[in-house]
């Protein structure tokens, strides 16, 4: 990760432990990594849409903690990277870990009989996500979240592929696209890590509409919540097909996706 720049603003001197390679308080005085904090909108704006289309289709309230709970991963990164506060750090990371097991519930529950509740999951999930907790608060080694985030989404990626093999081969080109998208964001986010000098140096040559494209953690935000949003949408439609109800995927303003949902009629 790069080092603090010099420049101070509203926010004070930075007490997370990561400040990224987007440079400090450039923008404006009041939000200390301006791209970085912006494109957590895409994470924000679109899953609380879904959750209110979810909850209008009356479909199981564990996809609408699914939208919900990326709105609150997107809102925590947000106050992170506006501040550089340690506080602020565990507002965005934490979610990550929580909401993920939300999104491990719904996948690995996916053919359960409909309004059913598995409380083995549940309590398991809970056990991880307290002993991640309790593991972070008092060892404050950002690789850990980095291994235990990166556990849970292997999980992900090989139910999804899984269930795209042998059971909704119809599906792959959607989990296809949701996995492609998401490690296009992390490719991203390591090249901003690995190559942050060399990134800082050509924003300072570039233009400064041209050099914003080289704000690749800004990037990661951008794919990693489309991919994200994507899988909630591949969740959803395994799950409506296993239950027999019509899905239909409608797009607002005619780019962004989303996933209603009609029960099917029984003559």
């Amino acid at each position: 990760m790069a080092p603090s720049a010099d420049r101070h603003g509203y926010w004070g001197q930075p007490t997370s432990t990561l400040d990224w390679c987007e440079e400090n308080y450039v923008a404006t005085f009041y939000i200390a990594e301006f791209w970085n904090t912006v494109s957590n909108l895409i994470m924000i704006l679109p899953p609380i849409y879904g959750a209110i289309q979810t909850f209008r289709d009356g479909l199981e309230f564990r996809y609408i903690c699914s939208f919900l709970g990326l709105a609150a991963v997107g809102v925590g990164s947000w106050c992170f990277h506006m501040t550089l506060l340690y506080e602020m750090q565990l507002l965005d990371e934490l979610p990550m870990i929580y909401s993920t097991c939300v999104f491990v519930y719904c996948l690995y529950e996916c053919f359960k009989q409909e309004n059913t509740t598995s409380l083995f999951p549940i309590a398991l999930l809970l056990i991880f996500s307290f002993s991640v907790t309790l593991v972070y608060l008092h060892w404050k080694e950002p690789v850990f979240h980095q291994v235990m985030y990166g556990t849970l989404v292997a999980c992900l990626v090989m139910r999804s592929i899984f269930i795209v093999t042998w059971v909704y081969p119809w599906l792959r080109p959607l989990c296809y696209t949701s996995l492609g998208v998401f490690m296009l964001g992390f490719l991203l986010w390591n090249i901003d890590n690995i190559f942050c000098n060399t990134l800082r140096a050509s924003r300072h040559k570039l233009p400064p509409g041209v050099g914003v494209a080289t704000q690749f953690h800004a990037w990661w935000h951008i794919f990693t919540g489309l991919g994200s949003y994507l899988h909630i949408l591949l969740s959803l439609q395994i799950r409506s097909t296993y239950l027999k109800h019509r899905p239909n995927i409608k797009f607002v303003c005619g780019v962004w996706p989303t996933l209603h949902i009609e029960a099917q009629k029984t003559s």
